[in-house]
């Protein structure tokens, strides 16, 4: 049996949450939770002390399902990024539309990852985990299957949907499974990996499916990989115990803030809604519909803010406490994760139309261009699971997000004739390495700054913020590169001249992102020290 250390991990403490936000006080009336909460809590505070003794199958089991599991969705993303061009013709989408199958994926999985995070910390990780799998598998085959475009867009958005379950839940499977060290490290590094480098992946494969068997195969392909991984997970993953082991609908009812899950999902549905719709024609914002979603989604924010605090002080459920940001460390992380994650996305979405728009490559021939990536991250994440806990966090993440920054600032100074290796492979070669090291060590954070009862929940809305950054990076990217297009004094808009006018002032908004990133870390993360650390 292994004994618990101490960590070097120096943050600022968590404000404490009142017990009735997650466990109600009972009174004579409630005679379940109150014989049994001493037993449930210390089973809860206990469990990842037993994660060393996880038998090696199992620890397989846990790691390859996070990162398969949650890295799909990912692939998907760059498959149709690389594919869109296809798609487009195939199902006739409308230039309005053409980056709807792209971010409305993002847009409906941070509207619900926060009610996602809630429920999975009443009812358990692995229950939500398993039907986030499941449904993931259905609407990725259903995307395959569709024959137009709002059927595509419609499945798209319900897979989003499915991988909010899976997202916070893993975070809370990992931590009650295994304890601080080698194990948990690792698992982090592989769940971080498989998203960005899963996205890689999909760029590399979209065009050689685009080109050849057709891109609905990469739908296939993926919703069979992850059934089988569902089936694994079903037979492999810990079981819940304790007070996740019978879930209760008084509990559902009681412990979650619903009425603030629906607060911050209407206004991010709202706030993403019009980024995608100024994405087509930034002149729609003098549109009355615009106006008046855009006034409504504001309003809802602090609207938002004043209901949890009103939770807060009356000792109720709040979905994200006011206090928890007066943790500089978590809200520095939630900062960088938005930047380096809205940078990382719309670098590869420009990039990929670089390719296809600008140097008139085929979608393999750019499926191609983006080989580095993969494996430049798969490297950098199998390092991270081995030194993460020898090297201070704050010089860790400011040091590979300055090398990331490299990949932008590259992009906007290149010269769109130049070979591929002069500008392009170096720029995507090191453009994950910010976002893996990053997503890696925030998690490792948050899982020491939170009790293992609200870790889902915290997960949740560090997951919330990647994925609305991601929506926000791209549409902004999006709305800069087709403004300074149009804006060009270029007569033809739709030569390559003019959309790498557009392309070049997008790379640096991205650069831009990266430097606000260092800055972000420089202030929030001084002196963490060392996160992860093993047990002796």
């Amino acid at each position: 049996m292994t004994s618990r250390t101490s960590t070097s991990l120096e943050l600022e403490p968590v404000p404490a949450y009142p017990e009735s936000a997650v466990f109600p006080k009972a009174d004579e009336s409630q005679e379940v939770l109150a014989p049994d909460l001493a037993r449930i809590q210390s089973h809860l505070t206990n469990a990842s002390i037993l994660g060393d003794e996880v038998s090696k199958g199992r620890t397989a089991v846990v790691i390859s399902s996070v990162t398969v599991i949650t890295g799909i969705s990912s692939l998907l993303a760059g498959l149709i990024v690389v594919a869109l061009p296809t798609i487009a013709k195939d199902l006739q989408i409308p230039s309005s539309l053409l980056l709807c199958p792209a971010s409305i994926f993002s847009l409906t999985c941070g509207c619900t990852l926060l009610l996602s995070g809630s429920v999975a910390d009443v009812v358990g990780p692995r229950y939500m985990y398993l039907l986030g799998s499941f449904l993931q598998s259905v609407f990725t085959l259903a995307c395959g299957l569709s024959r137009t475009t709002g059927q595509l867009i419609i499945f798209r958005g319900l897979a989003g949907v499915a991988s909010s379950l899976c997202l916070p839940s893993a975070v809370s499977i990992i931590t009650t499974t295994f304890a601080e060290g080698k194990r948990r490290n690792i698992s982090f590094a592989a769940m971080g990996g498989g998203q960005p480098v899963g996205f890689a992946i999909g760029l590399a494969l979209g065009g050689v499916f685009a080109d050849s068997i057709g891109w609905k195969w990469g739908f296939y392909i993926a919703s069979i990989l992850n059934t089988i991984v569902l089936l694994i997970a079903v037979w492999g993953l810990p079981k819940n115990e304790g007070v996740h082991a019978i879930p209760s609908w008084n509990r559902l009812v009681v412990e979650i803030d619903w009425v603030g899950a629906v607060c911050i999902s209407v206004s991010l549905a709202m706030l993403s809604y019009i980024l995608a719709a100024l994405t087509g024609n930034t002149s729609d914002i003098h549109e009355p519909r615009i106006i008046a979603l855009l006034a409504t989604g504001l309003a809802l924010i602090p609207a938002f803010i004043l209901w949890v605090g009103r939770q807060e002080r009356l000792g109720r459920p709040a979905l994200i406490p006011n206090s928890l940001w007066r943790n500089t460390v978590f809200t520095s992380i939630c900062v960088n994760v938005f930047l380096t994650w809205g940078a990382f996305n719309a670098l590869e979405n420009l990039l990929t139309f670089v390719f296809q728009y600008v140097q008139n490559t085929t979608a393999i021939q750019a499926s191609l261009r983006f080989l580095p990536a993969p494996v430049v991250g798969s490297l950098v994440n199998i390092l991270m699971g081995l030194v993460v806990h020898r090297v201070r966090a704050d010089v860790f993440v400011t040091a590979t997000t300055a090398i990331s920054a490299i990949s932008p600032l590259l992009l906007a100074l290149m010269d769109p004739k130049a070979s591929y290796w002069a500008y392009s492979f170096p720029a995507i070669a090191l453009n994950a390495i910010g976002a893996d090291t990053l997503f890696t060590v925030s998690n490792l954070v948050i899982t020491s700054s939170f009790p293992s009862k609200t870790q889902a929940l915290a997960g949740g809305v560090f997951n919330t913020v990647a994925q609305v950054g991601k929506s926000v990076g791209l549409a902004i990217s999006a709305v800069i590169a087709s403004t300074i297009t149009m804006r060009s004094n270029i007569t033809e808009k739709e030569s390559a001249e003019a959309l790498v006018a557009g392309y070049k002032a997008a790379f640096w908004y991205c650069f831009a992102g990266c430097v606000a990133t260092l800055l972000s870390s420089a202030w929030g993360l001084r002196g963490i020290g060392k996160v992860g650390l093993k047990r002796d």
